[in-house]
C-alpha cells in the first residue's frame, strides 16, 4: 500500500497560471458603467481552498485579473488549502459581506454540506455568483504501473490494492471514485492531500497509484509524460485529448466525474456587487482568447447564468449529492 511521505515537493505550475493570466487582460476592456457605486474602494480577497498550481487556482487567478482590469483594484487570490477545502469554505462564509471577500469553490463546496463537514448551512451562509469553468476530470496513473485503460485499471486493483489522491475528504473526487469501486468492485484506498496540486506530484513520484485531476491540472504532467492518462471523466471525449477515451466507452455507461469552478459570496452581500462579479467573469472567460486556451486544455467556460439561475443549479445538485453520500455512506475518517 502506499502512502504519502511526510515530505513532499510542491512543483508549481507557473507556466499555466501566467498563461491565463496574460489572457485575463486581454479579454476584460474598461467599462465603468460596469463598476458599482463606491465599489472597489480597496483591495479583493477571492480565497480558493486549493494549493498553488491546481486547476482552481489558476482559474481564480484569471478571474482575479479580469476584475482588477476591469476596476483598478488590486484582487488578491488567498490560498487556503487543507481539509478537504472546509478551511477555505469557513473563511469565505464568516467573512464580512461587504464584497471584499469572494470564495472561489468546485462542487466539493455542496458535499461539504451534505456530508455534514461545516457546522452551518452552505446555501444559507453563502450566496452563489456564477460558473467559471467546466471542466472533467482525468484518470492519470503513475507511469510505472502496468495498466493503459480503466478495464487493466480494475483487473489490476484485483491483484493488488491501489491508492489515488485528492483533494481531500468528502470531495467530489472521494465520492466518485468510491462510486466507481462499488460499481466494479475494484480495490482502491483513498489518500487525501489539501489540494489536487500534491497529489498530482503524489502520482508522478510514485507515492500513490493514480489521481483523477482537471484537465487543467493535469495537461501539463500528460504532456511531458510524468503521469500517464488512461481516461478522461467526464460523458464525452475531449478536443484536448482525443485519443483518450471516456470511462463511459469502458463499460460504465453514464460514469462521470466533472468539476466545475465557482465564485460565491457571503450571504448578505449587495446584490449589485454580486451581479457585477458575475457579468465581468463572465465576459472574461467567453472571450475568444480565453476560450481557446481554455480548450487546449480540456475545460470551457461555465453555463452563461445569472445569479438567481445559479442559485437554482446549485441548490438541486446539493440534492443530489446529499443522495449519493447516503448511498455510499462515505466515512469522514
Amino acid at each position: 500500500m502506499f502512502v504519502p511521505q511526510a515530505r513532499w515537493k510542491l512543483r508549481l505550475l507557473t507556466i499555466r497560471v501566467l498563461g491565463f493570466a496574460v489572457l485575463a487582460c486581454a479579454a476584460v476592456s474598461a467599462h465603468a458603467q460596469d463598476k458599482p457605486a463606491e465599489y472597489p474602494l480597496r483591495p479583493i480577497r477571492l480565497i480558493v481552498g486549493v494549493a498553488p498550481g491546481a486547476g482552481n487556482d489558476a482559474i481564480t487567478r484569471a478571474a482575479a485579473q479580469m476584475l482588477s482590469d476591469r476596476w483598478g483594484q488590486t484582487v488578491v487570490v488567498d490560498n487556503r488549502s487543507g481539509g478537504g477545502t472546509v478551511i477555505a469554505a469557513e473563511l469565505g462564509a464568516q467573512a464580512p459581506p461587504d464584497g471584499y471577500t469572494i470564495l472561489s469553490a468546485t462542487d466539493t463546496l455542496m458535499l461539504l454540506g451534505a456530508l455534514k463537514r461545516v457546522t452551518f448551512d452552505i446555501r444559507k451562509a453563502l450566496e452563489p455568483i456564477g460558473v467559471m469553468t467546466t471542466q472533467p476530470y482525468v484518470l492519470v496513473v503513475e507511469p510505472s504501473l502496468p495498466v493503459k485503460s480503466v478495464k487493466d485499471l480494475i483487473a489490476y486493483s484485483k491483484t493488488k490494492q491501489l491508492s489515488y489522491g485528492s483533494s481531500g475528504i468528502g470531495t467530489t473526487v472521494h465520492l466518485g471514485m468510491e462510486r466507481l469501486a462499488v460499481l466494479t468492485g475494484a480495490n482502491f484506498i483513498h489518500v487525501p492531500y489539501k489540494g489536487t496540486a500534491p497529489a498530482l506530484v503524489g502520482a508522478m513520484s510514485g507515492e500513490i497509484h493514480m489521481v483523477p485531476a482537471s484537465a487543467i491540472s493535469a495537461s501539463a504532467a500528460m504532456k511531458t509524460g510524468k503521469v500517464r492518462a488512461v481516461a478522461v471523466m467526464g460523458l464525452k471525449r475531449v478536443a484536448a485529448f482525443p485519443d483518450l477515451p471516456t470511462v463511459a466507452e469502458s463499460g460504465l455507461p453514464g460514469f462521470k466525474i466533472v468539476n466545475s469552478y465557482n465564485l460565491f459570496a457571503p450571504a448578505g452581500t449587495p446584490r449589485s456587487i454580486i451581479l457585477a462579479i458575475n457579468r465581468v467573469v463572465t465576459e472574461g472567460m467567453n472571450a475568444p482568447a480565453m476560450v481557446q486556451k481554455l480548450a487546449a486544455d480540456g475545460s470551457e467556460p461555465g453555463e452563461r447564468m445569472t445569479p438567481d439561475e445559479y442559485k437554482a443549479q446549485f441548490a438541486k445538485d446539493y440534492v443530489e449529492a446529499e443522495k449519493q453520500a447516503q448511498q455510499l455512506k462515505i466515512k469522514l475518517y
